[in-house]
């Protein structure tokens, strides 16, 4: 059976949150954001299958109900009952995903730049094969210069607005093994997602979507997902995109107790 690697801050007791970062990312990733809270509560962290220490997997974790199902793991080792689950990006869609496939685990959501799925089969086939070629790219070329090109896409051009942000997210993502990430991507990527937006509705828990204004996709997924379900607030951060935590790190905490105070 495979075990994910994690962190672990906070009391024992208090009432548990879950951290899943995005695709590239690691349990690292929130050490800021556990640090603001786990005077208050138990904060956990884990490597998602193929990033930061939860490497060599059995093939079968590298998917959204392997995954779910090692988080649950990790979540009974603990004595973790129903934490408030949080995701960015990739952690984002597994969050959801635990929360409407395992509701009895999940005390609320909060999502940011995080999709319910892509609807029609023509599109998930079409990002299938755009990650596939990324893949291919992780497990050919250079991992420096894979990042690079990554970080330069559109979706990320808020974070060069930041002085040294990029260049300080490249150097921590140079901590991952291209191979595991490429299966990583292969197996959790967005073309292989099921579509969630069917079920928004009949989630009953407390969730948050939150995504940066200058990231008009996720802005609209965002909106979208609150129109669909009568559960979900939207809130769209102004000057802040694709990474609300980097970007507006004062707001997204704000946000994120807002949350806690909801449930």
């Amino acid at each position: 059976m495979g075990k994910l690697n994690y962190t672990l801050s906070g009391e024992a007791g208090a009432s548990a949150v879950l951290f899943l970062h995005g695709f590239m990312g690691s349990a690292e990733d929130w050490r800021g954001t556990m640090a603001a809270l786990d005077e208050r509560y138990l904060c956990l962290a884990v490597d998602l299958p193929g990033h930061g220490g939860s490497v060599g997997l059995p093939r079968e974790d590298y998917t959204f109900e392997g995954a779910a199902l090692r988080v649950l793991d990790l979540l009974d080792e603990l004595d973790i009952e129903r934490p408030t689950i949080v995701g960015y990006s990739m952690g984002g869609r597994l969050a959801l995903y635990l929360a409407l496939r395992y509701p009895e685990r999940c005390a609320g959501l909060f999502l940011e730049s995080a999709s319910p799925g892509i609807e029609g089969a023509a599109e998930r086939r079409a990002r299938r094969e755009a990650d596939e070629e990324r893949a291919r790219s992780l497990e050919e070329d250079d991992l420096q210069d894979f990042l690079v090109d990554w970080y330069g896409q559109p979706l990320f051009a808020s974070l060069a607005r930041r002085e040294g942000l990029v260049h300080k997210t490249i150097e921590a993502r140079l901590r991952n093994r291209p191979e595991e990430l490429a299966v990583s991507l292969r197996g959790m990527g967005a073309g292989n997602q099921p579509s969630l937006w069917g079920e928004l509705e009949g989630l009953a828990v407390p969730k948050i979507a939150v995504a940066g204004a200058l990231d008009g996709k996720f802005a609209g997924i965002s909106r979208r997902m609150q129109t669909a379900s009568p559960h979900v607030r939207a809130t769209v951060v102004p000057g802040a995109g694709h990474n609300v935590r980097l970007e507006a790190p004062e707001v997204y905490l704000k946000l994120l107790q807002d949350l806690f105070q909801a449930i």
